[in-house]
Protein backbone atom coordinates (compact mmCIF):
# COMPACT_ATOMS: atom_id res chain seq x y z
CA UNK A 1 0.00 0.00 0.00
CA UNK A 2 1.64 3.52 -0.75
CA UNK A 3 1.73 6.42 1.14
CA UNK A 4 -0.91 8.50 0.63
CA UNK A 5 -3.34 5.12 0.45
CA UNK A 6 -2.28 4.86 3.78
CA UNK A 7 -3.03 8.15 5.24
CA UNK A 8 -6.70 8.05 3.47
CA UNK A 9 -7.37 5.15 5.23
CA UNK A 10 -5.93 6.54 8.39
CA UNK A 11 -7.93 9.65 8.23
CA UNK A 12 -11.24 8.27 7.83
CA UNK A 13 -10.74 5.76 10.72
CA UNK A 14 -9.38 8.59 12.78
CA UNK A 15 -12.43 10.68 11.39
CA UNK A 16 -15.02 8.25 12.18
CA UNK A 17 -13.88 7.69 15.99
CA UNK A 18 -13.18 10.87 16.81
CA UNK A 19 -16.39 12.46 15.83
CA UNK A 20 -17.87 9.30 18.08
CA UNK A 21 -15.96 10.62 21.20
CA UNK A 22 -17.27 14.07 20.15
CA UNK A 23 -20.61 12.95 19.97
CA UNK A 24 -20.41 11.59 23.57
CA UNK A 25 -19.58 14.29 25.07
CA UNK A 26 -20.86 17.69 23.33
CA UNK A 27 -23.89 18.95 24.03
CA UNK A 28 -24.69 21.88 20.84
CA UNK A 29 -24.83 25.33 21.76
CA UNK A 30 -28.50 26.87 22.06
CA UNK A 31 -29.12 28.26 18.41
CA UNK A 32 -28.22 32.37 17.49
CA UNK A 33 -31.04 34.25 17.30
CA UNK A 34 -29.37 35.27 14.24
CA UNK A 35 -29.42 31.92 12.59
CA UNK A 36 -26.50 30.60 10.62
CA UNK A 37 -24.02 32.05 9.65
CA UNK A 38 -25.23 35.24 6.88
CA UNK A 39 -28.47 34.46 7.67
CA UNK A 40 -30.40 37.92 7.42
CA UNK A 41 -33.53 37.21 10.06
CA UNK A 42 -33.50 40.24 12.88
CA UNK A 43 -32.85 43.80 12.83
CA UNK A 44 -29.98 44.98 10.24
CA UNK A 45 -27.73 46.12 11.90
CA UNK A 46 -28.50 44.93 15.18
CA UNK A 47 -25.26 43.93 17.77
CA UNK A 48 -26.68 40.47 19.14
CA UNK A 49 -25.60 40.57 22.80
CA UNK A 50 -23.00 37.14 22.74
CA UNK A 51 -20.05 35.54 21.29
CA UNK A 52 -19.97 32.04 21.51
CA UNK A 53 -15.99 30.24 21.42
CA UNK A 54 -15.26 26.78 20.63
CA UNK A 55 -12.03 25.47 22.58
CA UNK A 56 -10.86 22.09 22.42
CA UNK A 57 -10.13 21.51 26.43
CA UNK A 58 -11.72 22.51 29.20
CA UNK A 59 -9.90 24.70 31.72
CA UNK A 60 -8.06 23.38 34.57
CA UNK A 61 -8.49 25.70 37.07
CA UNK A 62 -9.16 29.50 37.33
CA UNK A 63 -6.67 31.31 39.47
CA UNK A 64 -3.81 32.15 36.94
CA UNK A 65 -0.80 31.61 39.26
CA UNK A 66 -1.50 27.79 39.20
CA UNK A 67 -2.86 27.59 35.47
CA UNK A 68 -0.75 25.51 32.82
CA UNK A 69 -3.34 24.69 30.36
CA UNK A 70 -4.18 27.86 27.39
CA UNK A 71 -8.22 27.38 27.99
CA UNK A 72 -7.09 28.34 31.62
CA UNK A 73 -5.15 31.10 29.77
CA UNK A 74 -7.83 32.30 28.01
CA UNK A 75 -10.40 32.37 30.81
CA UNK A 76 -7.71 34.46 32.46
CA UNK A 77 -6.92 37.48 29.75
CA UNK A 78 -10.83 38.15 30.22
CA UNK A 79 -11.03 37.87 33.82
CA UNK A 80 -7.91 39.27 35.42
CA UNK A 81 -5.32 42.20 34.42
CA UNK A 82 -1.63 42.12 34.70
CA UNK A 83 0.79 44.91 35.50
CA UNK A 84 1.37 44.77 31.70
CA UNK A 85 -0.09 43.30 28.24
CA UNK A 86 1.79 42.00 25.50
CA UNK A 87 0.93 43.81 22.34
CA UNK A 88 0.74 41.74 18.87
CA UNK A 89 4.23 42.76 18.40
CA UNK A 90 5.22 41.18 21.71
CA UNK A 91 6.00 44.79 23.43
CA UNK A 92 4.67 45.68 26.91
CA UNK A 93 1.99 47.98 26.78
CA UNK A 94 0.24 49.44 29.82
CA UNK A 95 -1.99 46.87 31.91
CA UNK A 96 -2.68 47.52 35.62
CA UNK A 97 0.68 49.53 35.77
CA UNK A 98 0.44 53.01 33.94
CA UNK A 99 4.13 53.31 33.48
CA UNK A 100 7.22 51.44 35.03
CA UNK A 101 10.73 52.61 35.32
CA UNK A 102 14.27 50.52 36.23
CA UNK A 103 16.43 52.89 37.95
CA UNK A 104 18.79 49.97 38.09
CA UNK A 105 18.74 46.91 36.19
CA UNK A 106 17.87 44.85 39.85
CA UNK A 107 14.92 47.31 40.39
CA UNK A 108 11.40 47.76 38.67
CA UNK A 109 8.93 50.56 40.17
CA UNK A 110 5.90 50.25 39.40
CA UNK A 111 2.91 53.31 38.99
CA UNK A 112 -0.23 51.70 39.45
CA UNK A 113 -3.70 52.64 37.91
CA UNK A 114 -6.18 54.55 40.32
CA UNK A 115 -9.65 53.95 40.95
CA UNK A 116 -9.72 50.40 39.61
CA UNK A 117 -12.29 47.93 41.52
CA UNK A 118 -12.33 43.81 41.39
CA UNK A 119 -15.71 42.14 40.45
CA UNK A 120 -16.45 41.98 43.74
CA UNK A 121 -16.44 45.58 44.30
CA UNK A 122 -13.32 45.71 46.45
CA UNK A 123 -10.14 48.02 45.28
CA UNK A 124 -7.24 46.99 43.73
CA UNK A 125 -4.24 48.26 45.24
CA UNK A 126 -0.05 47.69 45.58
CA UNK A 127 -1.23 45.29 48.54
CA UNK A 128 -2.78 42.77 45.59
CA UNK A 129 0.15 42.98 43.49
CA UNK A 130 2.41 42.40 46.18
CA UNK A 131 0.18 39.14 47.30
CA UNK A 132 0.25 37.83 43.82
CA UNK A 133 3.99 37.73 43.46
CA UNK A 134 4.77 36.95 46.74
CA UNK A 135 2.62 33.50 46.54
CA UNK A 136 4.12 32.82 43.23
CA UNK A 137 7.40 32.79 44.65
CA UNK A 138 6.74 30.83 47.69
CA UNK A 139 8.13 27.38 47.19
CA UNK A 140 4.81 25.82 49.18
CA UNK A 141 2.39 27.74 46.68
CA UNK A 142 3.68 25.31 44.00
CA UNK A 143 2.88 27.44 41.16
CA UNK A 144 3.75 25.73 38.16
CA UNK A 145 6.07 28.90 36.28
CA UNK A 146 7.63 29.38 39.50
CA UNK A 147 10.60 29.42 37.95
CA UNK A 148 9.50 32.20 35.64
CA UNK A 149 9.37 34.65 38.64
CA UNK A 150 12.46 33.41 40.51
CA UNK A 151 14.68 36.34 40.05
CA UNK A 152 12.10 38.18 42.54
CA UNK A 153 14.13 38.62 45.66
CA UNK A 154 10.86 40.86 46.88
CA UNK A 155 7.87 43.20 46.02
CA UNK A 156 7.91 46.07 47.98
CA UNK A 157 4.85 48.24 48.50
CA UNK A 158 5.56 52.17 48.28
CA UNK A 159 2.06 53.48 48.32
CA UNK A 160 -1.26 52.28 47.60
CA UNK A 161 -0.51 53.05 43.88
CA UNK A 162 3.30 52.19 43.84
CA UNK A 163 4.91 48.92 43.95
CA UNK A 164 8.97 47.99 44.22
CA UNK A 165 10.56 45.47 42.83
CA UNK A 166 13.60 44.38 44.10
CA UNK A 167 15.61 41.35 41.92
CA UNK A 168 17.91 38.74 43.24
CA UNK A 169 19.94 39.81 39.49
CA UNK A 170 18.92 41.42 36.37
CA UNK A 171 16.38 39.48 34.65
CA UNK A 172 16.19 40.37 30.87
CA UNK A 173 12.65 38.10 29.93
CA UNK A 174 10.88 39.41 33.19
CA UNK A 175 8.96 42.41 32.10
CA UNK A 176 7.43 39.93 29.39
CA UNK A 177 6.22 37.63 32.11
CA UNK A 178 4.66 40.04 34.18
CA UNK A 179 1.03 39.77 32.22
CA UNK A 180 0.18 37.02 34.39
CA UNK A 181 -3.23 37.84 36.42
CA UNK A 182 -3.28 40.31 39.34
CA UNK A 183 -5.16 38.62 42.17
CA UNK A 184 -7.42 40.07 45.22
CA UNK A 185 -5.12 39.11 48.24
CA UNK A 186 -8.53 39.67 50.23
CA UNK A 187 -9.68 36.76 48.88
CA UNK A 188 -6.41 34.94 48.18
CA UNK A 189 -5.18 34.79 51.35
CA UNK A 190 -8.34 32.83 53.25
CA UNK A 191 -6.57 29.88 50.98
CA UNK A 192 -9.64 28.19 50.80
CA UNK A 193 -9.30 27.32 47.36
CA UNK A 194 -12.28 29.86 46.07
CA UNK A 195 -10.22 31.51 43.26
CA UNK A 196 -9.62 27.86 41.47
CA UNK A 197 -13.24 27.84 40.62
CA UNK A 198 -14.52 31.15 41.28
CA UNK A 199 -12.14 33.70 39.55
CA UNK A 200 -12.54 37.25 40.72
CA UNK A 201 -9.99 39.99 39.22
CA UNK A 202 -10.35 43.15 37.25
CA UNK A 203 -10.89 41.94 33.75
CA UNK A 204 -13.33 43.67 31.06
CA UNK A 205 -15.40 40.21 31.70
CA UNK A 206 -16.75 38.05 35.22
CA UNK A 207 -17.19 34.70 34.99
CA UNK A 208 -20.37 33.82 36.35
CA UNK A 209 -20.73 30.01 35.69
CA UNK A 210 -18.67 27.42 35.03
CA UNK A 211 -19.65 23.86 33.95
CA UNK A 212 -17.15 21.87 33.73
CA UNK A 213 -15.72 19.80 30.27
CA UNK A 214 -19.17 21.78 28.81
CA UNK A 215 -19.60 25.48 28.87
CA UNK A 216 -17.67 28.23 30.62
CA UNK A 217 -20.29 31.49 30.78
CA UNK A 218 -19.09 35.44 31.37
CA UNK A 219 -20.86 38.76 31.24
CA UNK A 220 -19.23 41.85 31.03
CA UNK A 221 -18.07 44.04 33.28
CA UNK A 222 -19.39 47.52 33.13
CA UNK A 223 -16.94 49.01 35.28
CA UNK A 224 -13.70 48.10 33.36
CA UNK A 225 -11.50 50.85 33.47
CA UNK A 226 -10.26 50.24 29.92
CA UNK A 227 -13.86 50.87 28.93
CA UNK A 228 -17.15 48.63 28.72
CA UNK A 229 -17.09 45.74 26.19
CA UNK A 230 -19.02 45.91 23.40
CA UNK A 231 -21.12 42.39 23.89
CA UNK A 232 -22.45 41.79 26.96
CA UNK A 233 -21.63 38.26 26.88
CA UNK A 234 -18.96 35.83 26.52
CA UNK A 235 -19.39 32.22 26.51
CA UNK A 236 -16.49 29.18 25.60
CA UNK A 237 -17.89 25.79 24.42
CA UNK A 238 -15.70 23.38 25.29
CA UNK A 239 -15.90 20.93 22.00
CA UNK A 240 -13.05 18.64 21.86
CA UNK A 241 -13.68 17.21 18.37
CA UNK A 242 -11.69 20.04 16.03
CA UNK A 243 -14.65 18.77 13.32
CA UNK A 244 -17.26 19.17 15.39
CA UNK A 245 -15.76 22.48 16.46
CA UNK A 246 -15.68 23.80 12.90
CA UNK A 247 -18.73 22.53 12.11
CA UNK A 248 -20.30 24.21 14.99
CA UNK A 249 -18.80 27.13 13.50
CA UNK A 250 -20.40 26.51 10.07
CA UNK A 251 -24.30 25.98 11.22
CA UNK A 252 -23.67 29.58 13.38
CA UNK A 253 -23.72 27.76 17.06
CA UNK A 254 -20.31 28.85 17.37
CA UNK A 255 -18.72 32.20 16.24
CA UNK A 256 -15.28 31.82 16.83
CA UNK A 257 -13.11 28.80 17.08
CA UNK A 258 -9.16 28.94 16.57
CA UNK A 259 -5.96 26.56 16.56
CA UNK A 260 -6.09 23.62 16.79
CA UNK A 261 -7.50 22.94 13.44
CA UNK A 262 -7.99 20.36 11.11
CA UNK A 263 -6.16 20.92 7.44
CA UNK A 264 -9.26 19.70 5.67
CA UNK A 265 -11.53 22.07 8.02
CA UNK A 266 -9.36 25.50 7.21
CA UNK A 267 -9.42 24.39 3.25
CA UNK A 268 -13.52 24.27 3.18
CA UNK A 269 -13.86 27.05 5.49
CA UNK A 270 -11.45 29.19 3.51
CA UNK A 271 -13.84 28.40 0.36
CA UNK A 272 -16.69 29.79 2.52
CA UNK A 273 -17.42 33.67 1.74
CA UNK A 274 -19.21 33.69 5.01
CA UNK A 275 -16.13 33.17 7.31
CA UNK A 276 -12.65 34.86 7.88
CA UNK A 277 -9.71 32.76 7.88
CA UNK A 278 -6.94 34.88 9.49
CA UNK A 279 -3.59 32.38 9.28
CA UNK A 280 0.04 33.97 11.00
CA UNK A 281 3.15 32.07 11.82
CA UNK A 282 2.46 31.20 16.15
CA UNK A 283 4.36 31.20 19.12
CA UNK A 284 5.29 27.32 19.73
CA UNK A 285 6.46 24.03 18.39
CA UNK A 286 5.51 20.74 19.16
CA UNK A 287 7.67 18.43 19.93
CA UNK A 288 8.69 14.84 20.99
CA UNK A 289 9.33 14.80 24.72
CA UNK A 290 12.38 12.37 25.77
CA UNK A 291 11.96 10.57 29.14
CA UNK A 292 15.84 10.85 29.74
CA UNK A 293 15.27 8.41 32.98
CA UNK A 294 14.04 5.61 30.74
CA UNK A 295 16.35 2.81 31.20
CA UNK A 296 16.29 2.99 26.60
CA UNK A 297 15.85 6.17 26.20
CA UNK A 298 18.92 7.10 28.56
CA UNK A 299 20.74 6.39 26.04
CA UNK A 300 22.12 9.35 23.57
CA UNK A 301 22.50 6.84 20.80
CA UNK A 302 18.97 5.27 20.94
CA UNK A 303 17.28 8.67 21.06
CA UNK A 304 19.51 10.12 18.43
CA UNK A 305 18.54 6.76 15.97
CA UNK A 306 14.81 7.34 16.90
CA UNK A 307 15.58 11.30 15.80
CA UNK A 308 16.50 9.85 12.46
CA UNK A 309 12.94 7.77 11.67
CA UNK A 310 11.24 10.86 12.35
CA UNK A 311 9.80 12.14 9.25
CA UNK A 312 9.11 15.80 9.68
CA UNK A 313 8.34 16.84 6.10
CA UNK A 314 6.05 14.14 6.15
CA UNK A 315 4.16 14.99 9.15
CA UNK A 316 4.12 18.81 7.93
CA UNK A 317 3.07 17.99 4.20
CA UNK A 318 0.94 14.62 4.99
CA UNK A 319 -0.91 15.24 7.95
CA UNK A 320 -0.61 19.56 8.85
CA UNK A 321 -1.12 19.85 5.19
CA UNK A 322 1.28 22.75 5.51
CA UNK A 323 -0.59 24.16 8.19
CA UNK A 324 2.60 23.68 10.94
CA UNK A 325 6.12 23.35 8.92
CA UNK A 326 8.91 21.15 9.89
CA UNK A 327 10.80 22.16 13.09
CA UNK A 328 14.42 22.04 13.87
CA UNK A 329 15.31 23.56 17.38
CA UNK A 330 13.33 25.22 20.50
CA UNK A 331 14.12 28.93 19.03
CA UNK A 332 11.01 29.05 16.92
CA UNK A 333 11.14 31.76 13.72
CA UNK A 334 9.42 34.23 14.98
CA UNK A 335 11.87 34.71 17.73
CA UNK A 336 14.76 37.43 17.62
CA UNK A 337 17.42 34.58 18.72
CA UNK A 338 16.19 31.44 15.51
CA UNK A 339 18.90 30.08 14.67
CA UNK A 340 18.63 28.84 10.87
CA UNK A 341 21.60 26.42 10.68
CA UNK A 342 20.55 24.22 13.51
CA UNK A 343 19.15 21.56 11.37
CA UNK A 344 18.40 18.66 13.80
CA UNK A 345 17.76 15.08 12.53
CA UNK A 346 17.07 14.05 9.28
CA UNK A 347 14.76 11.16 8.06
CA UNK A 348 17.28 8.80 7.70
CA UNK A 349 16.90 4.88 8.29
CA UNK A 350 19.96 3.70 7.75
CA UNK A 351 21.54 6.06 10.18
CA UNK A 352 19.51 5.00 12.77
CA UNK A 353 19.96 1.47 11.89
CA UNK A 354 23.67 2.18 12.30
CA UNK A 355 23.23 4.28 15.77
CA UNK A 356 21.11 1.18 17.05
CA UNK A 357 24.35 -0.80 16.01
CA UNK A 358 26.39 1.24 17.92
CA UNK A 359 24.27 1.17 21.16
CA UNK A 360 24.13 -2.68 21.27
CA UNK A 361 20.78 -3.30 19.91
CA UNK A 362 20.26 -5.68 16.74
CA UNK A 363 17.77 -8.13 15.63
CA UNK A 364 19.50 -11.71 17.25
CA UNK A 365 16.37 -13.79 16.48
CA UNK A 366 14.78 -12.41 13.25
CA UNK A 367 11.68 -11.50 14.25
CA UNK A 368 12.07 -8.10 12.52
CA UNK A 369 12.33 -6.09 16.30
CA UNK A 370 15.41 -5.15 17.74
CA UNK A 371 16.58 -6.47 20.94
CA UNK A 372 20.18 -6.58 23.86
CA UNK A 373 20.87 -8.79 26.27
CA UNK A 374 17.45 -10.71 25.50
CA UNK A 375 15.16 -7.91 25.64
CA UNK A 376 13.11 -6.46 23.13
CA UNK A 377 13.75 -2.52 21.83
CA UNK A 378 10.35 -1.50 22.83
CA UNK A 379 8.77 2.34 23.70
CA UNK A 380 5.31 3.81 24.17
CA UNK A 381 4.51 6.91 22.06
CA UNK A 382 1.45 8.73 24.34
CA UNK A 383 -0.71 12.26 22.96
CA UNK A 384 -3.75 13.56 23.78
CA UNK A 385 -6.97 12.60 22.24
CA UNK A 386 -8.22 15.83 21.58
CA UNK A 387 -6.21 16.68 19.16
CA UNK A 388 -6.68 14.53 15.64
CA UNK A 389 -3.61 15.73 14.09
CA UNK A 390 -1.39 14.23 16.83
CA UNK A 391 -3.34 11.25 17.03
CA UNK A 392 -2.39 10.45 13.67
CA UNK A 393 1.22 11.74 14.16
CA UNK A 394 1.55 9.52 16.69
CA UNK A 395 0.15 6.92 14.36
CA UNK A 396 2.02 7.68 11.76
CA UNK A 397 5.00 7.60 14.27
CA UNK A 398 4.46 4.19 15.24
CA UNK A 399 4.24 2.66 11.74
CA UNK A 400 7.78 3.83 10.78
CA UNK A 401 9.34 3.43 14.44
CA UNK A 402 8.15 -0.36 13.94
CA UNK A 403 8.99 -1.02 11.10
CA UNK A 404 12.88 -0.37 11.85
CA UNK A 405 13.00 -2.47 14.36
CA UNK A 406 11.34 -0.55 17.33
CA UNK A 407 8.40 -2.46 19.43
CA UNK A 408 5.97 0.72 19.77
CA UNK A 409 2.38 0.98 21.20
CA UNK A 410 0.69 4.25 21.06
CA UNK A 411 -1.24 5.48 24.05
CA UNK A 412 -3.99 8.07 24.03
CA UNK A 413 -5.73 9.88 26.53
CA UNK A 414 -7.70 12.57 27.55
CA UNK A 415 -6.04 16.10 28.23
CA UNK A 416 -6.65 15.57 32.18
CA UNK A 417 -5.05 12.67 32.28
CA UNK A 418 -2.34 12.64 29.97
CA UNK A 419 -1.00 16.06 31.64
CA UNK A 420 -0.64 14.56 34.67
CA UNK A 421 0.99 11.25 33.71
CA UNK A 422 3.56 14.31 31.75
CA UNK A 423 4.04 15.87 35.06
CA UNK A 424 4.97 12.60 36.89
CA UNK A 425 6.93 11.89 34.52
CA UNK A 426 5.26 8.66 33.62
CA UNK A 427 5.69 8.49 29.77
CA UNK A 428 8.64 7.30 27.46
CA UNK A 429 8.30 9.50 24.76
CA UNK A 430 5.23 12.76 24.78
CA UNK A 431 4.22 14.35 21.78
CA UNK A 432 2.83 17.55 22.72
CA UNK A 433 3.39 21.32 22.38
CA UNK A 434 4.96 24.41 23.71
CA UNK A 435 2.45 28.05 23.29
CA UNK A 436 3.23 31.26 24.21
CA UNK A 437 6.94 31.76 23.80
CA UNK A 438 7.10 34.94 23.89
CA UNK A 439 11.25 35.15 24.88
CA UNK A 440 13.58 32.41 24.31
CA UNK A 441 14.01 32.48 28.00
CA UNK A 442 10.45 30.51 28.09
CA UNK A 443 11.32 27.80 25.83
CA UNK A 444 14.21 27.18 27.43
CA UNK A 445 14.97 27.45 31.70
CA UNK A 446 11.39 25.29 32.42
CA UNK A 447 11.85 22.43 29.90
CA UNK A 448 15.58 22.03 29.99
CA UNK A 449 17.03 23.58 32.88
CA UNK A 450 17.86 21.20 35.75
CA UNK A 451 15.90 23.05 38.42
CA UNK A 452 12.98 23.87 35.31
CA UNK A 453 9.23 23.43 36.51
CA UNK A 454 8.45 21.85 33.57
CA UNK A 455 11.48 19.58 32.95
CA UNK A 456 9.30 16.45 32.32
CA UNK A 457 11.78 15.02 30.71
CA UNK A 458 14.85 14.87 33.45
CA UNK A 459 17.24 16.41 31.37
CA UNK A 460 20.11 17.85 32.71
CA UNK A 461 23.24 19.44 31.56
CA UNK A 462 25.29 22.19 33.76
CA UNK A 463 26.78 23.63 30.65
CA UNK A 464 23.02 23.92 29.16
CA UNK A 465 21.90 25.49 32.42
CA UNK A 466 24.46 27.93 32.50
CA UNK A 467 23.72 29.60 28.99
CA UNK A 468 20.23 29.50 30.09
CA UNK A 469 21.00 31.15 33.37
CA UNK A 470 23.46 33.85 31.58
CA UNK A 471 20.45 34.38 28.66
CA UNK A 472 18.30 35.07 31.88
CA UNK A 473 20.66 37.51 33.48
CA UNK A 474 21.99 39.24 30.61
CA UNK A 475 20.67 42.29 29.32
CA UNK A 476 22.06 42.72 26.10
CA UNK A 477 19.85 40.92 23.32
CA UNK A 478 22.49 40.03 20.80
CA UNK A 479 24.76 38.38 24.14
CA UNK A 480 21.56 36.99 24.58
CA UNK A 481 20.64 35.62 21.60
CA UNK A 482 24.15 33.51 21.31
CA UNK A 483 23.89 32.09 24.76
CA UNK A 484 20.48 30.27 23.55
CA UNK A 485 21.59 29.39 19.87
CA UNK A 486 24.55 27.70 21.31
CA UNK A 487 21.99 26.14 24.51
CA UNK A 488 19.85 25.20 21.28
CA UNK A 489 22.33 23.15 19.44
CA UNK A 490 22.84 21.32 22.59
CA UNK A 491 19.42 20.28 23.72
CA UNK A 492 18.96 19.31 19.98
CA UNK A 493 21.92 17.07 19.38
CA UNK A 494 21.15 15.38 22.56
CA UNK A 495 17.68 14.83 21.81
CA UNK A 496 15.74 16.49 24.98
CA UNK A 497 13.19 17.15 22.65
CA UNK A 498 12.37 16.66 18.78
CA UNK A 499 10.98 19.52 17.67
CA UNK A 500 8.57 17.79 15.29
CA UNK A 501 6.90 21.42 13.69
CA UNK A 502 6.76 24.84 14.47
CA UNK A 503 3.24 25.91 14.85
CA UNK A 504 0.96 28.27 12.81
CA UNK A 505 -1.58 30.33 14.14
CA UNK A 506 -5.13 30.20 12.60
CA UNK A 507 -8.47 31.73 13.86
CA UNK A 508 -11.64 31.39 11.64
CA UNK A 509 -14.59 33.29 12.50
CA UNK A 510 -18.02 34.49 11.56
CA UNK A 511 -17.76 37.73 9.08
CA UNK A 512 -20.52 39.24 10.95
CA UNK A 513 -18.15 39.05 14.27
CA UNK A 514 -16.81 42.78 14.16
CA UNK A 515 -13.71 44.34 15.97
CA UNK A 516 -11.74 41.18 17.30
CA UNK A 517 -7.99 41.59 16.33
CA UNK A 518 -6.35 38.92 16.55
CA UNK A 519 -2.91 37.84 18.75
CA UNK A 520 -0.31 35.46 17.73
CA UNK A 521 -0.14 34.10 21.26
CA UNK A 522 -3.92 33.17 21.10
CA UNK A 523 -5.34 36.12 23.12
CA UNK A 524 -8.88 36.55 23.44
CA UNK A 525 -8.36 39.88 24.84
CA UNK A 526 -9.47 41.79 21.74
CA UNK A 527 -12.99 39.97 22.19
CA UNK A 528 -13.99 42.87 24.48
CA UNK A 529 -13.88 45.48 21.62
CA UNK A 530 -15.65 42.93 19.30
CA UNK A 531 -19.74 42.38 18.63
CA UNK A 532 -21.99 40.41 16.25
CA UNK A 533 -23.38 42.13 13.84
CA UNK A 534 -26.54 40.97 11.53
Amino acid sequence: MNKKSWFSILFVMMFIFSAFLAGCSYEKPASNNTGSAGSDDGDAGAARDEIKVGLDVDAGTMDPRLSKDTSAKRVSELVYDGLIRLSANLEPEPGLAEKWESPDPTTWIFTLRQDVTFHDGEPFTAEDVKYTFDSLIDPDFQAPYSSLYEPIKSVEVVDDYQVKFILKEPSAPLLSYLDIGIVPKHIGEKNDNTLSNNPIGTGPYKMVKWDKNSKISFEANEKYWGGSPKTNKLTYFIIPDNSTRVASLESGDIDIVHSPLSPQDIKRIKENDQFEVIETEGLGFTYLNFNQKHPILSDLKVRQAIAHLVNKEVISSDIYQGMDTPGKSPLIPASWAYDESISGFSYDPAKAAALFKEAGWEDSDGDSILDKEGEKLKITLSTHSEDPNRMQAVEYLQNEFTKNGVETEVKTSEWPTFSTGLTEGNFDIALVGWLNLVDPDRSFYNPFHTNGGSNYGKYSNATVDELIEKGRTTLEQAERKSFYQEAAKIVTEEVAYDVLLYQGYIAMYNKNLKGFTEHPAGSFYGLKDAEITN
